[in-house]
């Protein structure tokens, strides 16, 4: 896939931070509900905590093609001493204007982080519809990682253009999606982090043992949600039975590509 050098609008940041915005929704899912399910997906993924620092060269590029790895991405400029930087992908069978709101939605008190819900939404399960509420995205919004959210620890919507690209930001990191638009109104979705190890600051140490061990867990498996998720509402709205994938990992579907430019993690 051929892409720009520079993305129009990547890298502006808003004049001023806003208060969080958790959005209008009166009637989120109650925290604990499913809780059984949560503790299930907490143990599944317990063994990929310990080994994911093992296997730092294969999950840092999980469901990406080489090119996809080398492609630009929004806000590839804004860290460039970043130290843990990770590109990765998955196939959808929804268009990107079907995906694109779920990303839309996404955070701590809104629909959640479609992932772990027990450790990265504190109980609250993540939504499995489309919240018209939370539709609102827009630059300088802040998306809560915690209940009570600072300018270090909330993204920061810095821009995007629907439904091709956003960037998410925080001083010291840059979370960026892109959806490219498949044959057969399927999706390819690729998103790209950069975490920038602040050695001065007191609590890097957490930040390390979060992105070593429990990023790639996390984003697996908010990935495969997202995927999920798409799926089921574009097969409700064709009026056909739908069944998750889940963690069982999807069909080949993508036109195939050469052998030299496929890797082992193109497996999503």
């Amino acid at each position: 896939m051929s892409e720009p050098s520079v993305l129009p609008g990547a890298g502006l940041r808003p004049a001023a931070p806003e208060p969080p915005n958790v959005g209008n929704w009166a009637t989120p899912p109650p925290i604990g509900s499913h809780l059984a399910g949560q503790i299930r997906d907490c143990l599944v993924d317990l063994p990929w905590y310990v080994i994911t620092p093992f296997l730092r060269h294969w999950h840092r590029s999980w469901g990406t093609t080489p090119a996809e790895v080398a492609g630009a991405m929004p806000g590839d400029q804004l860290l460039p001493q970043a130290q843990y930087r990770c590109t990765r992908a998955i196939d959808i069978d929804a268009t990107p204007r079907e995906v694109w709101p779920w990303l839309e939605q996404v955070g701590y008190r809104r629909a959640g982080w479609y992932a772990g819900d027990l450790l990265d939404n504190f109980a609250r399960p993540s939504v499995r519809r489309i919240v018209p509420e939370l539709q609102d995205q827009h630059i300088g919004q802040w998306l809560s990682m915690v209940p009570k959210p600072s300018e270090r620890t909330a993204f920061v919507v810095d821009s995007f253009a629907e439904p091709s690209w956003l960037l998410w930001r925080t001083p010291n990191r840059t979370w960026s999606w892109r959806l490219f638009p498949l044959p057969g109104g399927r999706t390819r979705l690729i998103t790209r982090m950069h975490t920038l190890y602040e050695w001065r600051r007191p609590l890097v140490p957490i930040t390390v043992v979060l992105m070593e061990c429990a990023d790639y867990p996390m984003m697996r498996r908010m990935l495969r949600g997202i995927r999920d998720r798409a799926e089921a509402e574009h097969d409700r709205r064709l009026g056909r039975p739908h069944q998750d994938r889940g963690l069982r990992g999807p069909r080949r579907r993508r036109p195939l590509r050469p052998h030299h430019e496929r890797s082992e993690g193109s497996r999503a």
